[in-house]
């Protein structure tokens, strides 16, 4: 039987390195160990290492063979060692792995306390650049803002919104979603549920209009927080307001450092 060729790893004589190659959104289940409990998902991947000048190819193929051997619940050590083995099985000194997918958290109404599921978007980066590794953490967490201005000029009411805060950190231990869930949604002018009755209803409209925030007080505000964390090194901090006004959304932007 003839030997089948394998182009990727023939020499490539353009003297071009490739940053990042690899495979892009690939959907595959993950478990994960939180808070509150374990909970099953399905992500989306994005897996790429450092290419040199002289190789070809990467090997495609062993970026979803090594998922498939992925049996253990993704954490912040997790993701570090699947980093290590995707660079070592490339045979690469650097590479990065990408998770995105929707987490979900049983909260209970304010009053009712009925309990219901709200979805956040969050993503997982391990990296290794030239041997040093770094984690990031972001998270989008939906919330409501109401505004300021149109509270003080109004002789009644307020125009409010739903608003995306997503936060952004670079850590040196794990930092749990629920603890960035739980820092974004205590700074907003109220934070939102799956299901509310009526006396839930009532309370959110009225907390909300009782703690206006404008997005650049969001923003601050959530900044304020994480800086006071000595496990970040740094973060960005972003505010999306779908305004109910405009047909036009506001928006703030923090950086650290």
């Amino acid at each position: 039987m003839n030997a089948i060729a394998d182009v990727q790893s023939t020499r490539d004589l353009r003297n071009l390195p490739i940053n990042q190659v690899g495979i892009k959104d690939l959907r595959f289940p993950i478990t994960l160990d939180t808070a509150e409990g374990r909970q099953h998902t399905v992500a989306r991947l994005t897996m790429t290492v450092y290419l040199p000048a002289e190789q070809k190819g990467t090997h495609m193929s062993r970026f979803v063979a090594l998922m498939e051997k992925q049996t253990e619940a993704l954490s912040f050590d997790r993701l570090q060692t699947l980093t290590n083995e995707m660079t070592t099985l490339l045979d690469s000194h650097s590479g990065k792995i990408s998770i995105s997918f929707p987490f979900f958290r049983k909260k209970a109404a304010p009053v009712s306390g009925i309990q219901s599921l709200l979805d956040y978007d969050v993503t997982l980066t391990g990296e290794i650049k030239n041997g040093e590794y770094s984690h990031t953490l972001k998270v989008l967490v939906p919330v409501t803002s109401l505004c300021p201005c149109s509270k003080e000029i109004s002789q009644y009411g307020a125009h409010n919104q739903r608003s995306h805060v997503t936060v952004t950190l670079t850590c040196s231990s794990e930092i749990g979603i629920e603890e960035v869930i739980d820092c974004v949604e205590s700074q907003a002018s109220c934070q939102l549920y799956g299901l509310l009755k009526r006396p839930d209803e009532k309370f959110v409209t009225e907390q909300a209009y009782e703690n206006p925030k404008f997005v650049e007080d969001m923003v601050r505000d959530v900044a304020t927080r994480l800086l006071a964390d000595k496990r970040i090194h740094g973060f960005i901090v972003e505010s999306e307001n779908f305004e109910s006004i405009h047909n036009h959304s506001a928006y703030a932007y923090i950086a650290h450092p």
